[in-house]
């Protein structure tokens, strides 16, 4: 009589579990580029009453176990890394990463503590660095001395040429000293400035990440997230090469969220909740019935 109550305590808890999945994914279905997650249920060790038997000499048959099993848990609760819908914005430093690829962003100057967003709503701030909402610095690929081409490195995956996309003020170039008046970042992620002797100049190169299981990526809040054991090794490079996806300006990526999914396994989660509740009292009211015997 006590499995059944502790079955249903299970299936309520592991239900709550899945319902509280369900809410953050409904809380964030207008969130940049949020990514759902989704609740998977795995039953419980069984209690083993009786072991199979193979069929006699005699004749008799083979028996089949018996087995009551002891509830449920929760067995994963990944993200779904699926590409949300792009929505137009017109602004030019908005941007969406098509298919595979996070733009990577630090926290400090010298790029050492890393996130992966897929929210590409970037800003400038008095610096001229390139920033996200939180502030975080956009990392890429420098300039050489006479902005006028890019270094990309061949292979690398330690973050090592990373650094800083900056749009300066003001640059030198040949002894002069020249006036930003406008720049803008095209769909390959290229940073370019045209200052005021009406030169247009290479200012640095979006860098963006790839791994093998995205999926094994650890949310951090602020849309970021972190590579981990299961990630795979990190991939570097530019847009639309080498299997990296492609760069959108001028629109953002929505949540990949499914309205109508998640108020579906809403009720079903509910319905389930429900049910686990009703193992509870009724195998409560049999213990009552059971307790009256002495009556």
């Amino acid at each position: 009589m006590l499995r059944s109550l502790y079955s249903g305590v299970s299936g309520m808890r592991s239900n709550q579990t899945k319902m509280d999945v369900i809410g953050n994914n409904i809380a964030n279905v207008n969130t940049t580029a949020f990514k759902a997650g989704r609740a998977g249920f795995q039953d419980l060790f069984s209690q083993t009453l009786s072991n199979a038997q193979s069929p006699s000499a005699t004749g008799r048959g083979g028996i089949n176990p018996k087995q009551v099993g002891l509830g449920v848990s929760v067995a994963s609760i990944d993200t779904v890394m699926s590409g949300g819908a792009l929505q137009p914005t017109g602004r030019d430093l908005d941007f969406a990463i098509e298919n595979e690829g996070f733009f990577i962003v630090s926290q400090d100057t010298a790029g050492d503590i890393r996130r992966l967003t897929r929210d590409g709503a970037f800003f400038t701030d008095f610096e001229g660095n390139l920033v996200n909402a939180e502030g975080l610095r956009v990392l890429g690929y420098a300039p050489n001395g006479a902005y006028d081409d890019v270094t990309i490195p061949a292979n690398d995956s330690d973050y090592g040429a990373l650094t800083t996309i900056t749009i300066p003020n003001s640059i030198t170039v040949g002894g002069n000293e020249l006036s930003l008046e406008t720049f803008s970042i095209d769909g390959t992620g290229l940073v370019q400035g045209i200052y005021n002797d009406g030169n247009v100049y290479k200012l640095g190169q979006l860098g963006i990440a790839k791994f093998k299981n995205p999926g094994g990526l650890e949310k951090l809040g602020g849309n970021t997230y972190r590579e981990t054991r299961n990630s795979g090794t990190t991939e570097i490079g530019i847009a639309s090469q080498g299997g990296f996806g492609t760069i959108r300006q001028g629109v953002s990526e929505m949540s990949n969220v499914d309205l109508a999914n998640e108020f579906t396994e809403m009720i079903i989660t509910s319905r389930a909740y429900q049910a686990n509740s009703k193992t509870i009292s009724t195998s409560d009211e049999m213990l009552q019935q059971l307790l009256n015997l002495k009556r």
